[in-house]
Parts: structure tokens; C-alpha cells; sequence
């Protein structure tokens, strides 16, 4: 009787987006748990795609352009509104996103950790997609400022707080598969530009006029379509009571030292050598794989030039604008296989890190990118398209592996109990990365043809012994990484008091308390093809661009 008024009180005064309100009840399904993650991460990984957008908002105005317009600078770019702004200025956005995301889910990753997953999911979705409609009045306005903050600071914000909502929740829901569980909702991540990009150009056909590139409209449809998207993977979240454990499963005797069953306070990770090792573990990951993202297209026109279209006589100095047309639908297939070489790594190479630990998996990493690129100069002298097209995609799919292996890594050294905001402050890493890597790369490129290096295999052979090296000091950093000293964890009475609003089993019996039972059941089932249709459709699209490279 007690209980059921505590319990009576307690949902009047629990607001709907608070932590309490969605302990999960007996009878839940977890399986309904990673749909919920891939809603937001198929939404939010559009970042990856909005590229898409630029060259036809670089022709967003009609007419002759304005003479002055040849001089314009950056700061001039944010504000004109009678000249049509430059590729190069648009894709600052792109830059804004990622260190907006790495900043956010540093600064919040605390606040997430407080106020459970559907509240920052809501918020996720409130920056993500109003950020988006804020793009769209600078499009309507001509205003560049009002782009960059609409899409890149608000966007960018939304983009933090969606990419690490799902993280602690899963590796809770999940403790007998760390690594699978976060590679499903990840993977989503690197899925959003399949869908995305593709949606985005049908829509832009749709709208466009005379008059119009239909850019603005577009965003607005999409801001909406993902807004629905996103609420319903907020609403879908629930965590489970602590005590709480898969039916009939037992933590195991641990195997390895790297394995804690303890946890580190939030305030004291970053104190630790641990953090900043893995930290180095994943900016050099992120940091290599980037750039060849950033440099897939160019590198493969440039690399095999006429023999993509069957001239195998023909270097790219002396292919005319239509051939060069011809690579380039090409070069995009390439650049396609390779997003999905991408998203298929972060479910296989995390859900492999569950049998072989972390640790191996980046080692994994490490010792094959390195042979990987360093092979890759002679695969090119060797004119092998196909070796050379799979050595690669299997760059990318460690590169995506990195991002969907690292949550498991730091459950395993701190705990479960602050994963989320650990992680939301290691993704700084993945702000540096991003900077590094793409100004790394392309001042090499940029050298080398001001040393007189033509277009060619010749051009890429010192960036990929330098990012070689660069996994090299990753290595390093990875083999460094020990188990925590006891003085890092919390005593088992702090734990307890934090996780007492979860469950009133603090002091009792742990177990499932009948959750967690089902399976793919109905319920699961429509809300995996809520999102696995979209995603499917996605990799179909890509696979039909990625026929052109072997065609």
C-alpha cells in the first residue's frame, strides 16, 4: 500500500520527459530500444550529406552576377545578398557540425546523464531540426550568417546530443553485447547521408522553378520529416531499473583485467592517463579515415584517370571535360561503396569486439591500416581497380568501427554508470580529427603539385605513408591503455545513491523483474522495419550509383 502511494505520487510529479517516467515496467521488450537510437541516428548522420546542397545553392541566385562579386571575401560572403555564395564558404557548415557536435556532447554529456536519454533526445531533435529551418529563412534571405547558425551551431548542438542519447542506455540494455548493441545504433550515424542525400535531390527536383533551386523547401520538408522521425525515437527510449539483467544471464567471471564491473565518477575520467590514450586511440583512427574520405573521389580520378572509362592510355592531364564528366559519375559510385563499407564496419567490427575486446579490435585496426596504406601506393603503380577499391573499403569500415567500438572500450576501463558522458567528452576527439585530418591531407596534395607532381598515383604516395604513420602512433597509444587503479572508482555506496531513482531494487535482489522478454516480436518487428525500410532504400540507391566503378 505504501509502495503503490510512493509510486502514485511519484508519477504526478514526474514530468513526461523526465528520467523517472521511463524506467522500463515488466513485460518491456529491449529489442525495441535500438530502433528507437536508429531513428535519431538516421536523421542526424544528414550531416554527412549535405553536401548535396552546395552547388545548387552556389547557383541559388539567377541572372549574370554582379562584377563585384569576383572579389568577394568570407566575411562578405555571410552577408551579401546579391551575389551567390561559393562552395568554399557553404562548406564551413560542414566544419561547423562536427566541432559543434565534439563541444556538445562534451559540454552536455553530464547533463544526458541526469535528465536520461528522452529528454536530450527531444532536445536533440528541437536543435537538429529547427537548426534546419533556421537554414531555410537564410536561404530565403540570402543570408550565409543566418545559415551557419541555423544548420552549423544550432544543428550542430542537436547533432551532440542525438549522437550520444542512445550510448549508456544501450550498453545498459545490453551488457552481454556492449559492442553490437552500440554498432546498431551508430551504424545509423553513418547510414543518414544514404538516405538523406538521395531524398534531398528528389525533393529539390520537386521544388525547384524558374526562379527557385527549391533548397529552402526542401529544408523545411525534411525538418519536418525528421522531426517526426526523432520524436518518436525519444518517446521510444526507456532505461532499465538498476539491478536489472538479461533473463538467465550472469555477469561472467571476467576473463580479462580490461573489464571492469565497477565505475568511474564523470569528474574523475578525465583525470585519468586511460582517457587521453584513448582519446589519442580515436582521433588517429578518425583522424586517418577522414581523410580519405574527404579525398576519395579526387584520388580515384586522379589515380586511374582514362582506365575508368576503358583508356587505360589516357592519364587525367589528358582527359577532355567530358571524360573527366565520365570519372567523375564514377569517382561518386566509389565514394558511395565506400559510405557503405562505412556502415557496415561500425555492426561488424563492434559486435567482433564482443568476442575478441577492444583492444584486439583496435589493434585490428591499427596493424591492417597500416599495411592497408602503405600497400596502397603499390596497388595504384599496379592499375588493380578492384584491390585497390577493397583495400579502401576496408579503411572505412575500420574507420566507422573506431566510432561504433569506442563506447564498449570506455564501458569496459570506467564503468557504465557515466559511459554517455565520457564519451560526449572523448568526441573532442572527433572535433580534432576533423580539422586534422582533411587540412593534413590536402596540404600534402596541395605540396606535392606545387613540387611540379602530376595528377597520378605519384601525387597520394607521401599521404599514405604519413597517415600510415599516423596509425602507427595509434598503436602506440593502444597498447599503452592498462586497467584503472582502485583509486578511480566510485565505493559501492555512492553507485547506489546515484541509481537510487531508478529503482527501488537498489537494496534488493537484482535480476530481469520480468523486462527485457520478446524478442522480435510484432511490436519489435514493425518498429525495426520503421527504420530498416528507409535504411534499405538507402543502400539500394548507393549500390545502383556504385555499379558505374566496375560497369
Amino acid at each position: 500500500m505504501a509502495a503503490a502511494e510512493t509510486n502514485e505520487g511519484l508519477t504526478g510529479d514526474v514530468g513526461l520527459l523526465d528520467r523517472e517516467r521511463i524506467v522500463a515496467k515488466p513485460g518491456f521488450n529491449r529489442w525495441l530500444v535500438p530502433p528507437a537510437a536508429l531513428a535519431i541516428h538516421l536523421c542526424i548522420g544528414m550531416a554527412y550529406g549535405f553536401s548535396v546542397f552546395w552547388l545548387p545553392l552556389s547557383k541559388a541566385l539567377p541572372g549574370t552576377p554582379d562584377p563585384s562579386c569576383s572579389s568577394l571575401n568570407l566575411i562578405s560572403a555571410l552577408f551579401t545578398t546579391a551575389c551567390n555564395w561559393r562552395v568554399a564558404d557553404l562548406g564551413w557548415i560542414y566544419t561547423l557540425f562536427f566541432v559543434l557536435l565534439g563541444c556538445s556532447a562534451a559540454i552536455w554529456g553530464g547533463w544526458l546523464e541526469r535528465v536520461g536519454p528522452r529528454k536530450a533526445g527531444f532536445v536533440s531533435a528541437c536543435c537538429w531540426c529547427g537548426g534546419i529551418l533556421v537554414a531555410a529563412i537564410g536561404v530565403m534571405t540570402h543570408q550565409l550568417w543566418l545559415m551557419w547558425i541555423g544548420a552549423g551551431v544550432i544543428g550542430g548542438v542537436g547533432l551532440g546530443l542525438g549522437y550520444i542519447s542512445p550510448v549508456s542506455t544501450l550498453i545498459k540494455w545490453f551488457p552481454d553485447r556492449r559492442g553490437m548493441a552500440t554498432g546498431m545504433a551508430i551504424m545509423g550515424f553513418g547510414g543518414g547521408a544514404m538516405i538523406g542525400a538521395p531524398l534531398a535531390n528528389l525533393l529539390m527536383n520537386y521544388f525547384k522553378t524558374d526562379t527557385s533551386v527549391g533548397v529552402w523547401q526542401t529544408f523545411v520538408a525534411m525538418a519536418a520529416i525528421y522531426f517526426c522521425f526523432m520524436m518518436g525515437g525519444a518517446f521510444g527510449y526507456r532505461i532499465p531499473p538498476a539491478g536489472w539483467r538479461p533473463e538467465g544471464w550472469t555477469p561472467p567471471a571476467s576473463k580479462s583485467t580490461m573489464i571492469t564491473h565497477r565505475h568511474v565518477h564523470l569528474r574523475d575520467a578525465h583525470r585519468t592517463p586511460q582517457f587521453w590514450l584513448i582519446w589519442a586511440v580515436l582521433c588517429l583512427n578518425v583522424s586517418a579515415g577522414i581523410g580519405v574520405i574527404g579525398m576519395a573521389s579526387p584520388m580515384l580520378q586522379e589515380i586511374f584517370a582514362g582506365s575508368l572509362i576503358g583508356q587505360p592510355q589516357l592519364s587525367f592531364s589528358q582527359l577532355d571535360a567530358g571524360q573527366k564528366a565520365q570519372i567523375a559519375t564514377i569517382a561518386a559510385g566509389f565514394a558511395g561503396l565506400l559510405s557503405l563499407f562505412n556502415i557496415g564496419g561500425r555492426f561488424f567490427w563492434a559486435s567482433l569486439s564482443d568476442k575478441i575486446g577492444r583492444k584486439n579490435t583496435y589493434y585490428t585496426f591499427f596493424i591492417l591500416g597500416i599495411v592497408l596504406y602503405a600497400a596502397a601506393p603499390t596497388l595504384a603503380d599496379m592499375g588493380n581497380k578492384a584491390f585497390f577499391v577493397l583495400a579502401f573499403g576496408i579503411i572505412l569500415s575500420m574507420y566507422g568501427g573506431g566510432f561504433a567500438t569506442i563506447p564498449a572500450y570506455l564501458a569496459d576501463i570506467f564503468g557504465t554508470q557515466f559511459v554517455g558522458a565520457i564519451h560526449g567528452r572523448l568526441l573532442t576527439a572527433w572535433a580534432t580529427a576533423g580539422i586534422v585530418g582533411p587540412v593534413v591531407v590536402n596540404y600534402i596534395r596541395e605540396a606535392q603539385i606545387a613540387a611540379g607532381v602530376a595528377p597520378g598515383p605519384a601525387l597520394y604516395t607521401g599521404t599514405m605513408y604519413i597517415l600510415a604513420g599516423m596509425l602507427a602512433l595509434g598503436l602506440i597509444a593502444n597498447a599503452l591503455v592498462r586497467p584503472l587503479s582502485d583509486k578511480w572508482f566510485m565505493r559501492d555506496e555512492e553507485v547506489a545513491s546515484l541509481q537510487a531513482k531508478s529503482a527501488a531494487a537498489n537494496t534488493g535482489p537484482t535480476g530481469s523483474f520480468g523486462i527485457g522478454k520478446g524478442g522480435l516480436d510484432t511490436r519489435a518487428a514493425l518498429a525495426w522495419a520503421v527504420v530498416g525500410i528507409p535504411l534499405l532504400w538507402g543502400v539500394w540507391v548507393t549500390l545502383k550509383s556504385s555499379f558505374a566503378l566496375f560497369g
